[in-house]
């Protein structure tokens, strides 16, 4: 059995990603600036501002008394959308490549994001206008999904084997901080001020006129990634011409090869998958355990996301550095195990819950008191510890996310970039339950063991748990340290 991981590509098929090409910085830049674009899509739409919009009972839910039913739904479309780009995502991927296609199909799909984005401001305050979002919400979805994966196989035009690590970790923090930019722009021009652009007053107007700004936002800085970025057709016509059922047959066809012929580049698509669902579970997760397991308000939230954010896009880049000198498997291997500790760290040095300054009723006269045990200096400190150890585990996710592109990018075979990047995005999303699942495991669990509704913190044992099991199969991986 042969290895495309390895540190002797000469020997294997020929690569996507070149040794002696030139990498230009002003091409680096323009690569890099499409992430920054679409970041808006991630960080105020689905993450802080929209999503947080439209599952507000008072806006969507027919019933006054149910505010869960718009955050159900919401899943369940995000679920349904999931599961698309798990189908779609290699079967697209190797249809550009046939096609040589790849940025022509990236820039319609950006473009199409964009103005998703902005048709989110349609999506008026009343229950009638819930499945238009969840709509919009699940297609910008999977468009910013394929997109990304034709963006992360376009990476061969801009780096080389020499400096792949820092080029994939340049565009990763570009994007925690573009992110954080038009995050904070958004609140303090749109929504924290009481009267809004063009004299606006209510807040979901404000908030459905900056996903125009959103969208635009997106349009504007990715132009720079279609000026610097090209297709390159492939000679043989033929290849272009498969139907869906033939592009699914290939796809199969080029799985076995790659499990007979490239075994451990398998390996490392199953042991991403695993250790990225922990990472995702790290954003995901992570705002629930500071507010309830930690006491923040919904203003420290942001605050300690802004923080976190602009850290985290500087230590990505620096990493990238890092990634080129060690090698990209072991930047995640250490980003992994950190990870892992750091989650531990803040679960064992949690504050118990009487700490957070809840109140006690009777239930017979229905008042309320503070609750004695509550001490604000322990509040004080667990805020600290999540502090320092959340930042930790905030900055560490994106340069293992960037190592791994960057892992990828080193062993594909030429043409074949789209198809295989298709598949680390479909991988990816097939396993997207274990976290959550076991987020939610033990969660329960350590409800039962201690008799106290707020352990949401237990929830850090499920994460630590994957991002060490996705670190174990990592391991017999091989990854030469360069591949020059």
């Amino acid at each position: 059995m042969t290895s495309a991981v390895t540190s002797e590509p000469a020997k294997g098929p020929k690569l996507a990603l070149g040794a002696n090409a030139k990498s230009r910085p002003a091409a680096v830049l323009g690569w890099a600036l499409w992430d920054w674009g679409t970041q808006p899509f991630y960080t105020v739409v689905t993450t802080f501002v929209f999503s947080v919009y439209i599952t507000t009972g008072a806006y969507f839910s027919s019933d006054p008394n149910d505010s869960n039913g718009p955050s159900l739904a919401l899943s369940v479309s995000t679920a349904i959308a999931g599961v698309v780009i798990a189908l779609i995502a290699p079967v697209l991927g190797q249809s550009a490549d046939r096609s040589g296609h790849i940025v022509r199909n990236m820039r319609w799909l950006t473009w199409g994001l964009g103005l998703i984005t902005m048709a989110l401001f349609f999506v008026a305050p009343r229950p009638g206008f819930l499945v238009l979002g969840l709509v919009l919400l699940a297609v910008g979805a999977v468009v910013g999904e394929i997109s990304g994966s034709f963006y992360n196989a376009t990476i061969d035009q801009v780096a080389t084997t020499r400096n792949v690590g820092r080029v994939s970790g340049f565009g990763w923090g570009m994007g925690y901080v573009g992110g954080i930019v038009v995050l904070l722009l958004i609140l303090f021009v749109f929504i924290q001020p009481e009267v809004g652009p063009w004299g606006m007053t209510d807040t979901s107007m404000k908030i459905r006129a900056s996903m125009v700004v959103c969208g635009a936002w997106t349009l504007l800085f990715t132009i720079p990634a279609f000026i610097v970025l090209k297709d390159h057709p492939v000679t043989d016509q033929t290849r272009a011409r498969l139907g869906v059922i033939g592009a699914y047959r290939a796809l199969f066809s080029h799985i076995a090869t790659l499990w007979r012929e490239d075994r451990h580049v398998a390996y490392f698509l199953i042991a991403s998958a695993l250790y990225r669902d922990g990472l995702a579970a790290v954003f995901s997760f992570g705002a629930v355990i500071a507010a309830q397991s930690f006491g923040f308000s919904t203003t420290e939230i942001i605050v300690f996301g802004a923080a976190a954010n602009l850290i985290a896009g500087v230590v990505t880049i620096l990493f990238g550095l890092l990634d080129d000198v060690i090698g990209p498997k072991i930047v995640i291997l250490i980003c992994l195990g950190i990870l892992a500790g750091g989650a531990m760290v803040v679960f064992f040095l949690h504050q118990p819950a009487y700490a957070q300054p809840v109140q006690i009723c009777d239930a017979v006269t229905t008042a309320c008191q503070a609750n004695p045990a509550y001490d604000p200096n322990l509040v004080a400190q667990g805020k600290t510890i999540f502090w320092v150890f959340g930042l930790i585990l905030s900055c560490l996710c994106g340069p293992a996310q960037a190592a791994s592109r960057s892992l990828l990018a080193r062993v594909i075979p030429a043409g074949r970039s789209g198809e295989v990047f298709g598949l680390y995005t479909t991988t990816g999303r097939v396993i997207s339950f274990i976290s959550p699942t076991l987020f939610g495991v033990f969660v329960l669990l350590g409800a039962r063991l201690t008799g106290s509704g707020a352990t949401q913190h237990w929830g850090l044992i499920a994460i630590a748990a994957v991002l060490l099991i996705g670190f174990a199969v990592l391991l017999p991986v091989r990854a030469g340290r360069t591949n020059h």
